[in-house]
């Protein structure tokens, strides 16, 4: 553990069967005009809107909603969620759905109240956030992002065809989540699978940055481990309760911090994935399956070790003598084969991607310093290029 930390996480977790009982008392801390924000039909379809309302109602509080919200949530989403907190006085924003539902209510939380253009100035410049914020909190329905204990917030700006996340302070992190695993049985088998996938990939991130065999590693070779079996059982039952269970909570340790802790990090292959995104509108966890796979066998030359580590640990290879490159690359065999079980696209042109996008795509991406290689727009062509 060589790099010094502060840790601190503000998020209520309420988790399990009965977790949506603790709304009420939660709900009693907070002023009377609440925003309601979710997607499409899918929580009007399992009967939780109708549930939602009335303990809203049974609660004393007004209403207001956002519904609609897509998988990548957009600027004139949040925008139009600004103009409701204004003009109705929200005292909290309650997300009720997956990932994107919780960072479109803390983008519209930080941008309620803030002078100026809140894009340029909190996604763009990363200038710390100087105004009000309305309280956010969560009701989960996919697991995947781990939105519900963080202070991430991806938007997708339509016009300018950027894709930019930003991770607030944690006075930004939803105030309490519920956590009830079974209000994920209803979620198809893809958007289950992605989500997944979302939070193998944010493990991922943590773990191959360049700072290598810390106690945060073996945290993170842990939740893999979890994630891996549990998500083999959902997709032979996806009304595994355990399994689920276990899904839910480890995309929640997967980026509520605890799984970077004294780790430099990675990151890369979600900045290419945003501009996927961005370009083709896909699901989140199938873009990131895409850009993984000629991600990390390009990188993995540089960190082979960490790499040869992570066959034999997660999946189980018996590297024993074999060379450092042919290990790390029976590792990322192994993660091939996983993101196929999961039955995700591994081509852009699964995604809708067209060969012209791929330049626009390399040279709109931001380059991070970090992980085992920083990345030039020209190489991450290349990465773009050999998912083609």
């Amino acid at each position: 553990m060589n790099l010094d930390f502060t840790y601190h996480n503000p998020t209520r977790i309420h988790f399990g069967r009965n977790a949506l009982e603790k709304l009420p008392e939660e709900l009693a801390a907070h002023g009377k005009n609440i925003l309601l924000v979710y997607g499409r039909n899918s929580i009007k379809r399992s009967g939780l809107y109708d549930k939602m309302l009335d303990i809203l109602k049974a609660s004393g509080k007004n209403v207001t909603e956002l519904s609609g919200v897509k998988s990548n949530p957009t600027h004139s989403q949040m925008m139009e969620g600004v103009r409701l907190v204004r003009e109705n006085a929200v005292d909290l924003i309650l997300a009720v759905g997956g990932g994107s539902c919780i960072d479109c209510a803390k983008a519209i939380s930080v941008s309620a109240w803030c002078e100026g253009d809140a894009w340029e100035r909190y996604w763009i410049n990363y200038e710390p956030v100087s105004n009000d914020v309305v309280p956010v909190a969560s009701v989960l329905t996919m697991a995947g992002t781990g939105s519900e204990m963080n202070g991430g917030s991806v938007i997708t700006h339509e016009e300018k065809m950027l894709k930019q996340g930003r991770v607030f302070p944690s006075f930004v992190n939803p105030r309490f989540s519920i956590l009830d695993p079974e209000l994920t049985f209803s979620v198809p088998r893809l958007q289950m699978a992605s989500g997944v996938f979302d939070t193998f990939s944010h493990l991922m991130e943590q773990y191959f940055s360049g700072d290598d065999d810390n106690t945060t590693d073996y945290v993170i070779e842990g939740v893999m481990s979890s994630l891996i079996k549990s998500a083999r059982a959902a997709l032979r039952d996806p009304e595994d309760y355990e399994a689920r269970s276990n899904i839910m909570w480890c995309a929640t340790l997967g980026l509520n911090t605890i799984t970077g802790l004294s780790k430099t990090q990675d990151w890369e292959v979600h900045m290419i994935e945003h501009q996927v995104g961005a370009y083709t509108d896909c699901p989140h966890g199938a873009g990131l399956a895409v850009v993984s796979l000629p991600y990390y066998r390009y990188v993995c030359r540089f960190g082979l070790d960490k790499f040869a580590r992570f066959a034999r640990t997660v999946w189980g290879v018996d590297i024993s003598g074999m060379g450092l490159e042919d290990a790390a690359l029976a590792g990322i065999a192994k993660l091939e084969g996983f993101i196929r079980e999961l039955g995700l696209p591994t081509t852009l042109r699964e995604l809708n991607a067209t060969e012209e996008m791929l330049p626009l795509i390399a040279h709109s991406t931001v380059l991070l310093p970090a992980g085992y290689h920083t990345m030039t727009a020209e190489e991450v062509l290349a990465v773009l290029k050999a998912c083609w």
